[in-house]
């Protein structure tokens, strides 16, 4: 265990509202190495608002320099988007999923301005965070008592790769890996199918590839035009993620790509993929039936890339 979690615990800790639930205490321990940031409407946060408020930061952290809006629930990212303008984006992400946006935490890779703020204050949120806001959103914001306005100090970009380890006690012992910091590099990839995906394509993959790294694994993605239209998790079966994500996705699915945090382990997941007019697909690659999925990827034409990486999350 490094230097940074010695001195963890010789920190006086923050009394959070309560747990995960309301009979359970809840204890924030900070010091200098963590994430530096304001809470602005000075609202008491409990233990899953701070769950959130990481799962959704860490996640627009992947998109710093572009303009990116993460929706995020139970700890779940259930809406992401790029946009040319923040606000567009924010709109394409809210139109994932706008029932699971109630009472969501929202992350901004950039400045929120007066227009997203308009459109946030006429939805029950928990919080929304982001580097920096302008005056005239503060003024809408801060209305809410209810709603947590994160102000973050420490750079996205930072944020990115600053956890070098994760922490999980058990009654069986404490367990401690390297956080999961591995990014994919487009110059190493595999194109393992006869149809190559074009250039907007392969940016779509990279973007799906990038949020599935965040969700709970069995972990699945449909995403078209830097934007998602599903996002499953924590699925028991990966052919039952592929399934549903789609079944959600609609007819949004045509011509849209899919990331799967693992390898694809059966055709009958290409399947379902042709029949909903999937484009491309991203994956870890492997398994004991990796020719004959890259083969019915063949038959019905959609590109598959191969990437070597898997980003289980337990």
């Amino acid at each position: 265990m490094n230097d940074n979690y010695e001195k963890l615990f010789d920190t006086e800790p923050q009394l959070l509202k309560y747990g995960e639930n309301p009979h359970q205490k809840a204890f924030l321990y900070q010091t200098e190495y963590n994430v530096q940031f304001e809470d602005i409407n000075n609202k008491e946060l409990s233990y899953n608002n701070i769950l959130d408020i990481n799962c959704a930061t860490r996640l627009a952290a992947e998109f710093y320099d572009v303009n990116a809006a993460i929706i995020v629930k139970h700890n779940t990212p259930c809406g992401v988007a790029l946009g040319k303008s923040l606000n567009e984006a924010y709109l394409k992400a809210f139109d994932t999923d706008p029932i699971s946006t109630f009472g969501a935490t929202i992350a901004f890779s950039q400045k929120v301005d007066k227009e997203i703020a308009k459109h946030a204050s006429s939805v029950f949120l928990d919080a929304l965070i982001a580097p920096d806001f302008d005056p005239d959103a503060l003024e809408i914001l801060t209305k809410n008592k209810n709603l947590s306005i994160i102000k973050l100090s420490t750079p996205l970009k930072t944020i990115r790769t600053m956890q070098e380890q994760e922490i999980i006690v058990t009654p069986f012992g404490t367990l401690v890996q390297e956080s999961d910091n591995k990014e994919l590099d487009k110059d190493t990839f595999k194109v393992v199918t006869k149809t190559k995906p074009d250039a907007e394509m392969i940016e779509d993959m990279v973007f799906a590839w990038k949020i599935a790294k965040h969700v709970k694994t069995n972990a699945v993605v449909v995403a078209k035009d830097f934007k998602t239209l599903s996002i499953v998790g924590g699925q028991t079966s990966r052919v039952d993620a592929v399934e549903t994500a789609l079944n959600r996705a609609c007819d949004g699915a045509k011509k849209a790509v899919i990331a799967c945090d693992g390898f694809i382990p059966a055709i009958d997941s290409i399947q379902a993929a042709a029949q909903c007019r999937i484009s491309g697909i991203i994956q870890t690659g492997g398994g004991n039936k990796e020719k004959e999925v890259i083969d019915a990827a063949n038959k019905y034409e959609i590109a598959m890339i191969t990437t070597d990486i898997r980003h289980f999350k337990h």
